[in-house]
């Protein structure tokens, strides 16, 4: 799904960096100073609006750090993107948001060393030679003309009208009427969370209405569970996760869910697993497969974070898939993390995967025949 929850901050898990660490202090002083040039403009918003602009300034400030971080000028540009659209939905004109991160910039790139002030330079210089041109909307992402899209449209509008019991009795008559679960999953789930997304992207709907769908679809999937169950096992095992402080983890139960419907035992560990649990985890199952989600892109760091710890394991690590709205983004910032592959949806990740491992193996955890 695209981004749709500010980020969570974990301290003990991020590594020192020269933008995130300094965040509030860059911020305030980029507010202060688009307060002084627009006195008649920001007027308006009065002291609790001119905080609310240290808040948005402050989420600017971490994805650029991680921009800068992973050296992706692209990463920056694809969140001048997204919010964009974001702003655009409360009215806040292109032109506010570009003197925004001009401003940004300058704030930023005097207060860091030389070679992080390059990287700052670019990666806001892309965002904002792009800006003009990037879509102020972005279109939806359930549609008539797509497979069982009748019934991607009538689930998504049980699930906005709050019907949860509606949305469960459609998923249950598909099945009957011969839909498979992975169908189920790419056509219906999938594009109907991502379109609740989009919905509260542009303020169409209010974060309850997407903890709902989330809620209702993760109850629903849980239903199909003997279906996918049912494969018969191979003696391989994955593990999947979210990192320290990623709240989405609906997509990271599709790609475990994929992993089951193909014989492997999957081991899923939901959502802001905390690195040691993680290590500790792959260790115990003899996993071959570690596969890791972030789908924000302030929590990149985190994913890199992650497969370090792992790889300093003693023993054969796992080979490490990630996957989620950034990697989407940037073809080649699963790379930059140090995985072994990037899988764009669940039903590619198992191809991929056992691509990775070759022929299959019994798994290296005790027990396993």
């Amino acid at each position: 799904m695209p981004e749709t929850v500010r980020p969570s901050l974990d301290p003990i898990r991020i590594a020192s960096n020269p933008i995130a660490d300094r965040r509030s202090e860059l911020a305030r002083a980029v507010v202060a100073i688009q307060f002084e040039r627009r006195p008649a403009r920001y007027a308006r918003y009065g002291e609790a609006g001119r905080e609310r602009c240290v808040e948005d300034v402050g989420f600017h400030l971490l994805y650029l750090a991680e921009a800068v971080a992973a050296d992706s000028p692209a990463l920056f540009r694809e969140y001048v993107a997204w919010v964009k659209v974001l702003f655009a939905g409360i009215g806040i004109p292109d032109e506010e948001l570009g003197e925004s991160l001009e401003i940004l910039r300058d704030v930023v790139a005097v207060r860091v060393d030389p070679a992080t002030s390059t990287r700052v330079r670019a990666c806001v210089g892309e965002g904002l030679a792009a800006l003009p041109a990037l879509p102020r909307e972005v279109p939806p992402f359930v549609r008539s003309d797509a497979p069982l899209g009748a019934l991607a449209r009538a689930y998504l509008d049980a699930l906005l009208s709050g019907d949860r019991r509606r949305a469960a009795l459609l998923v249950t008559e598909a099945v009957t009427g011969g839909a498979t679960v992975p169908d189920l999953y790419l056509h219906v789930f999938q594009p109907t969370l991502r379109e609740i997304g989009r919905l509260w992207q542009t303020r169409a709907i209010t974060v309850a209405h997407e903890h709902f769908a989330t809620a209702a679809t993760q109850t629903i999937m849980g239903q199909l569970y003997p279906a996918i169950f049912a494969a018969e096992r191979r003696g391989l095992s994955m593990v999947a996760t979210c990192v320290s402080g990623e709240q989405h983890e609906i997509g990271i139960r599709m790609v475990a869910d994929f992993f089951e419907m193909a014989g492997w035992d999957s081991h899923y560990l939901g959502a802001n697993a905390p690195v040691d649990s993680v290590v500790r985890s792959v260790r115990e199952q003899g996993a071959r497969v570690l596969a890791v989600s972030a789908t924000i892109t302030a929590h990149v760091g985190r994913v890199a974070a992650l497969i370090s710890a792992v790889r300093a394991e003693s023993g054969e690590p796992p080979h490490v898939l990630v996957g989620g709205y950034p990697f989407n983004l940037v073809p080649d910032l699963w790379r930059t993390v140090g995985a072994d592959a990037f899988a764009p949806g669940a039903e590619e990740a198992v191809a991929i995967a056992e691509g990775l491992i070759g022929p299959a193996a019994p798994d290296r955890a005790a027990g396993v025949a």
